[in-house]
């Protein structure tokens, strides 16, 4: 295990790590325990009890953040025709069809979030196994396979983040900036919680908020009360 640093010692001293805080006090403890000299992300990590390796368990889906992220996400669109000019005027950062597709396979990968028309996913689906493992494919669950690409890049530069849960029944989540107000951040979380809440998957019995914790990039983690969300 990594050995931290001293200002990371000296932020962890400050957090109660038996407590469970609520959620305006823990995003606060969050911004005071931030070390780095840059902006940090500020990140969610939510335990659910589900049991990822059955299908009737499965969360993912996206959901637009009231306040953003912070970062502009870059936008790569697949599309022809009417739907790539869409594209273009909505402000997609790069437009196109196979140049593209051709690029990516000589491991070009200066964007953050793919949308493909559906006519395109023939072809964009043999990039899977490059873009597969970096959680780049797109897909109709998130939003990002669709004929509306107006709204899909719309949505993505207004902030809209994407989740899914892990093999351990985790979701991470950045919602927003150490700089944020610490209202925006706690907006953010309940943004986010809430909609997990709401495609609680019908298979999943028992507890399913186990965990909420909120941390920043360099800081430490932060237990957030998930009962209050339940």
């Amino acid at each position: 295990m990594a050995v931290r640093g001293k200002k990371y010692q000296d932020a962890l001293k400050q957090v109660d790590r038996q407590k469970l805080y609520e959620a305006t006090e823990a995003i606060e403890l969050v911004k005071k325990t931030s070390v780095a000299k840059f902006d940090e992300t500020v990140e969610a990590a939510v335990r659910l009890g589900v049991d990822p390796k059955k299908n009737d368990q499965q969360v993912r889906g996206a959901v637009v953040l009231p306040h953003g992220t912070g970062k502009t996400q870059r936008v790569l669109v697949f599309a022809k025709g009417e739907k790539a000019k869409e594209a273009e005027a909505a402000g997609a950062d790069f437009v196109g069809d196979q140049e593209y597709i051709n690029k990516i396979n000589q491991g070009w990968f200066d964007f953050d979030v793919i949308v493909a028309t559906p006519d395109m996913m023939g072809e964009v689906g043999k990039l899977g196994r490059v873009l597969g493992p970096k959680g780049l494919m797109p897909n109709p669950k998130t939003g990002t396979v669709t004929f509306e690409v107006e709204k899909a890049v719309n949505e993505i530069k207004a902030g809209k983040v994407e989740y899914r849960v892990d093999r351990s029944g985790n979701i991470h989540v950045p919602i927003g900036k150490v700089s944020f107000d610490s209202d925006k951040l706690v907006e953010n979380l309940e943004t986010i919680v809430e909609t997990l809440v709401k495609v609680k998957p019908a298979a999943a019995k028992g507890t399913y908020l186990k965990n909420i914790a909120v941390a920043s990039t360099m800081g430490p983690g932060v237990k957030v009360n998930a009962g209050s969300y339940r």
